[in-house]
């Protein structure tokens, strides 16, 4: 995701309704999408692991789903709306 998209609140829009969208979908792999939950929900029940990290446990759950969002747009370009 580029820089002025991660500025967007329309950039952010995007990226929310995609990852429901992508995560509720039956067409997506499961190991897709435990690509996406695994990582975050880890860093949401382990935040300790990394105890100096500045970035709080929604901000890596926002560049998380950017990321996935970004991912399956490229992997299932039928799912995209």
């Amino acid at each position: 995701m580029k820089l002025k998209k991660l500025l967007s609140l329309k950039g952010w829009s995007n990226v929310l309704r995609g990852t429901w969208r992508y995560v509720a979908s039956p067409r997506v792999a499961l190991l897709d999408k435990l690509l996406f939950t695994v990582p975050v929900a880890l860093y949401w029940v382990l935040p300790d692991v990394m105890p100096f990290m500045p970035i709080d446990d929604i901000g890596v759950s926002m560049l998380l789903m950017a990321w996935f969002v970004s991912r399956m747009d490229r992997k299932y370009p039928s799912l995209r709306s």
